[in-house]
Formats: C-alpha cells, structure tokens, sequence
C-alpha cells in the first residue's frame, strides 16, 4: 500500500532547477513532519531538507540558499523547489513522513553537467 507518491524528477542541465512534489494520505500528512532524503550511486541515502508539521525548515548545508521545502497542507503535499542544480545533486530523491518512518518510492533526479 502505496503512502507517499513522489513526482518531478529528471533530466536537468547544471544550473537549472526542477520541484519535487510528495503526495500522501491526509492523516499522514497531518501527523508527521515531513522530508526529503536523497541517495546518490554507491553512497549512503543522506537527509536533505525537514519541514514541521508548523512549517519550521531545516537544510543540509550543501543545499542551503539553493533549495526550499514547503507544505501545502490543502493538497497534503510537500515540495523540494531545487535550483541552480548542480551534478552532484544528482540522485534518488526520496520522501519520507518522519514521525512514522514511512518512505515514498523516489524519484531520479539527474543533473548533467
């Protein structure tokens, strides 16, 4: 049973931007600060970006000033706005509903430089 649905990846030039979208259930949502992971080839999945269930964010520090996480609690959705991308934010983005450990499937994100 599919809880978190990720969306938005791709193929994008250094430089450019791309928004990651998570979708889950309204009960999910409402309990759970929410975030987003990434895990590059034969590296260890790495936390990205934390938003609270009152909107409060916190960044790694490799993103900070480039990336923005927000929540749409109408739409039960939160987002990764990531620009000027670089080749080493290439990865599987995952999302993950942090209170009750559940993970989204990932989506690929692939910068070329």
């Amino acid at each position: 049973q599919v809880q978190l649905v990720e969306s938005g990846g791709g193929l994008v030039q250094a430089g450019g931007s791309l928004r990651l979208s998570c979708a889950a259930s309204g009960r999910i949502f409402s309990s759970n600060a929410m975030g987003w992971y990434r895990q590059a080839p034969g590296k260890l999945r790495e936390w990205v970006a934390t938003i609270t269930r009152g909107g409060s964010t916190n960044y790694v520090d490799s993103v900070k000033g480039r990336f923005t996480i927000s929540r749409d609690n109408a739409k039960n959705t939160v987002y990764l706005q990531m620009n000027s991308l670089k080749p080493e934010d290439t990865a599987v983005y995952y999302c993950k509903a942090i209170d009750w450990g559940y993970w989204g499937q990932g989506t690929q994100v692939t910068v070329s430089s």
